[in-house]
């Protein structure tokens, strides 16, 4: 799987991306079709806790899906976006099946 990560007001540290790779390819285990996927990690600079997002964008044959979820760490947002593409490959595949 191809994986790009885009950093948007901070410059993220090899742990950070090693950490967001290891998760993305999990995916595989749910569809072995990903061809990719581009993740950006965003820093909102106000004074809010919860100014850490992450938006990823993962590519399959047949369409793209989509999360972006923000909260206190990069880490977090990474994992519940992550779990969102769970549920929506899960859902993506139980279609290509009927």
């Amino acid at each position: 799987m191809n994986i790009t990560i885009k950093t948007i007001h901070f410059n993220a540290d090899k742990k950070l991306e090693k950490f967001v790779e290891t998760k993305l390819n999990k995916l595989k285990q749910y569809d072995d079709r990903i061809l990719g996927a581009n993740i950006s990690l965003k820093l909102v600079k106000n004074q809010d806790l919860e100014n850490k997002i992450a938006e990823i964008k993962l590519d399959i044959p047949g369409t793209d899906l989509f999360a972006k979820k923000q909260t206190e760490s990069f880490e977090k947002s990474t994992d519940t976006a992550i779990d969102a593409l769970k549920k929506q490959l899960q859902k993506f595949k139980e279609k290509q099946k009927q």
